[in-house]
């Protein structure tokens, strides 16, 4: 039995998301830049696809910019109301302590470059509050980016909240959605948002492909100079399979939100019950405010790394945090943000299922955890160190 528990990293495109695909390899395969028959047939699709994921996120379909990622996306967003608030000397960003890493490192090159940047702590359930993000802005703010739903703990973001105070400021915002886009409501007027990222494959839509809403009269910077394409604000010939398939994708995905919330929060709760009854072992994040798949938890005493490698022996794909920063052996800085020390951070592990998951396989999980966990502390010598009172104990 293998069991695929790594949804926030990516995943499975859809049967109908490759059925949808398969036409633009070899029929509809025209540069749509041209003015050829096949090229204007190729031209047709991508705006077809333009106008469905604006309607489907309550947007233009003028205001919708296909990137490759929700990675691009951030930068270009970011980037775009930096330069434009540099030219009216606002060189102020605020931001939060565990935004994804497309978030952080753009704003530390900024810092490089002269501008500020506030970032705004979250509590211990790993929500901000949105009073924190206004005493946060300043006179010279150009920006506000805070994401929809964070990637490892799940927890849903007061974002209508901190939106709608952005915008009595005059300030504009931006929200990293790639993990709600699919899974939660989006619907840009209601969330009062000037820009918003998203990657089709966090929705069963294909890898390598995204989109970027920016709000019409917000100016857009392109990040890649060469080409006329996505109206001057990107260039380069636009992948029209990707992008028919991302369209299809999160046209299916939000038809099902509601169906498939109903079916994975029962879920995520049993197997967070579970988990929880293994000793010294803490659930990260709200239990309420996040993601429906999301699980995200620490063991004391054991390495994140060791639990995987075990988990996958018995079948169990799962990971200890984002798949952008798996090849790191430093702590999590979601974890660290919300208060756990390094030592508790490294025995970390995100379970992410979807809805082809049951609930025999959510048993199976629960089951298997529980004996790798007890194996690996029974060969530590920092668990042993814990129970003969040498160290005492963080999780309680």
């Amino acid at each position: 039995m293998r069991i695929y528990a790594d949804n926030a990293a990516t995943t499975k495109v859809s049967p109908k998301v490759i059925e949808v695909m398969l036409p633009y390899f070899d029929k509809v395969y025209g540069n749509p830049s041209s003015l050829h028959t096949r090229g204007q047939e190729a031209a047709e699709a991508l705006y077809e696809a333009r106008e469905k994921i604006a309607s489907l996120i309550g947007a233009e379909a003028r205001e919708i910019y296909f990137t490759s990622g929700g990675s691009e996306a951030d930068n270009q967003a970011i980037m775009s109301a930096a330069r434009a608030g540099a030219k009216k000397d606002k060189k102020h960003i605020v931001s939060t302590k565990f935004e994804h890493h497309a978030v952080l490192h753009t704003l530390k090159r900024l810092e490089r470059e002269g501008f500020e940047v506030t970032l705004v702590d979250v509590n211990e359930n790993g929500i901000v509050k949105a009073e924190d993000i206004e005493k946060a802005i300043k006179e010279d703010t150009c920006l506000v980016t805070v994401m929809f739903a964070n990637n490892e703990i799940g927890t849903i973001q007061p974002i209508a909240e901190i939106g709608a105070l952005c915008h009595e400021k005059g300030v504009l915002f931006h929200t990293d959605a790639v993990q709600a886009a699919g899974h939660l409501d989006l619907d840009v007027k209601a969330l009062s948002v000037d820009m918003l990222s998203a990657s089709a494959h966090k929705f069963h839509g294909p890898k390598g492909v995204g989109f970027l809403y920016c709000k019409r009269g917000v100016v857009l910077k392109p990040l890649i100079e060469g080409g006329a394409q996505e109206r001057g604000k990107r260039a380069g010939t636009e992948n029209i399979p990707s992008i028919m398939g991302m369209a299809v994708a999160l046209e299916e995905a939000t038809s099902k939100i509601k169906e498939n919330t109903e079916k994975l929060i029962p879920m995520r709760d049993k197997l967070i019950h579970g988990l929880e009854k293994i000793p010294h072992s803490r659930i990260n994040g709200d239990k309420e405010k996040r993601l429906p798949g999301n699980v995200n938890i620490c063991f004391e005493g054991i390495e994140g790394e060791s639990l995987l490698l075990l988990l996958d022996a018995k079948g169990i794909e799962a990971s200890s945090g984002s798949a952008c920063t798996s090849g790191s052996l430093d702590p999590s800085h979601v974890l660290l943000s919300i208060g756990l020390p390094h030592d508790v951070a490294h025995g970390s592990l995100r379970v992410t299922i979807s809805e082809e998951t049951t609930d025999e396989e959510i048993d199976y999980i629960i089951k298997s955890v529980g004996e790798v966990v007890e194996y690996l502390r029974g060969i530590s010598p920092v668990w042993e160190e814990l129970i003969k009172g040498k160290r005492e104990f963080i999780l309680k």
